[in-house]
């Protein structure tokens, strides 16, 4: 537990290339900020929004718990892949029963799957030029 002017519970989250930054305070409204915007501001898709809430949803913390979440890199849903993986690690501190639960789920897990290199002799990581016959 982290002392500011408020205490909070603070996680990483990593996905791809993004990573997220949550604070978890306690006693909250259910306000979740990316960025300095609320979530809706911030995520257009309803199915990003989904993402970000799951770990809340699974441990029934909806609407007791406010979430500030400074989330940099990456496209929008390697980003609410970061913020729901941080998420699920600040909720660790709350309540060591919660583990089990988020396990289950796959929310702790840091997903490894990154953007394959681009080799040389190719356009891509795998995308060989045309081959035309003469």
């Amino acid at each position: 537990m982290y002392k500011s002017k408020k205490p909070y519970l603070y996680g990483t989250g990593r996905r791809k290339s993004s990573t997220a930054r949550v604070r978890v305070y306690e006693g909250g409204t259910g306000a979740i900020t990316i960025n300095g915007r609320s979530i809706d501001e911030y995520f257009g898709l309803d199915t990003l929004k989904l993402i970000v809430r799951q770990p809340l949803v699974a441990t029934e913390n909806v609407e007791k718990v406010d979430i500030v979440a400074t989330v940099t890199g990456g496209g929008v849903t390697g980003q609410a892949g970061a913020i729901r993986h941080g998420i699920a690690r600040a909720l660790l501190g709350m309540n060591p029963e919660y583990r089990a639960i988020l396990k289950r789920a796959g929310y702790l897990t840091r997903d490894p799957r990154m953007k394959e290199r681009k080799k040389y002799g190719l356009k891509a990581a795998r995308r060989a030029p045309q081959f035309s016959k003469r």
